[in-house]
């Protein structure tokens, strides 16, 4: 039989592993990628992150990039650290959208929308309107992904708002920035596109038989090469 403190002495190590887990998943991922004085400060970050319950994926992969590219170890560890910031700042407006324990995809996404140029209400607005079939996380990264293709960051909330308000479909949602992009290959700039994206929904939305919006392929990170 166990022990009161066999059992505790064994909980402590569970509890334990898991920092010590993901400090050797850090320094594995960074080994020959980055100078050793930014992978110790990235493993620092990353266990401020673990510790606040924030992913700490994304600043790995901001390290790697900076080293990847050249970038002084000073200026890849302030990277990192502007990272960590977004991912802070996102958790804390996701939660304010009532969403009490975000996971690391919803975060990701809305430290990605902030970096796009959202505000943190705008972030907790939308984390608001996905509800039922809308995930947070792919209504933040939709979002996050008209706002940097260049709509302006309050007319991506309407137009998602009224996408959601319309009964459109997550795959409705999901299809905004190809359709988006396709107006602008026609000559609009972002904002002209937008309007008329929700103009053309409208105006189905009021047609007798409420015809879909026309789908596209999924949605593609304008950041990502």
């Amino acid at each position: 039989m166990t022990t009161p403190r066999r059992g505790f002495l064994l909980a402590a190590t569970v509890v334990c592993a898991t920092p010590l887990a993901a400090q050797r998943d850090v320094t594995a991922r960074l080994a020959g990628r980055v100078p050793a004085a930014v992978a110790a400060a990235v493993r620092v970050l990353a266990d401020s992150a673990a510790a606040r319950g924030l992913p700490a994926d994304p600043l790995v992969d901001k390290a790697i990039e900076g080293g990847a590219k050249g970038v002084p170890p000073e200026r890849v560890v302030a990277a990192v650290r502007l990272v960590l910031g977004e991912l802070d700042a996102a958790a804390a407006a996701i939660r304010m959208g009532r969403v009490a324990i975000p996971d690391g995809e919803t975060i990701e996404a809305g430290a990605f929308a902030l970096a796009a140029g959202m505000t943190g209400p705008q972030v907790t607005e939308l984390v608001r309107l996905s509800t039922g079939s809308y995930a947070p996380a792919a209504t933040l990264r939709v979002a996050g992904t008209l706002t940097a293709l260049g709509v302006p960051a309050p007319q991506t909330v309407e137009l998602i708002r009224e996408t959601i308000r319309r009964g459109g479909s997550g795959a409705d949602l999901l299809a905004l920035p190809a359709r988006l992009q396709s107006r602008v290959a026609r000559g609009a700039n972002p904002a002209q596109a937008a309007a008329g994206l929700a103009r053309a929904d409208a105006a189905r939305a009021a047609a007798p038989g409420q015809g879909k919006p026309d789908k596209g392929p999924p949605p593609r990170n304008p950041r990502q090469p």
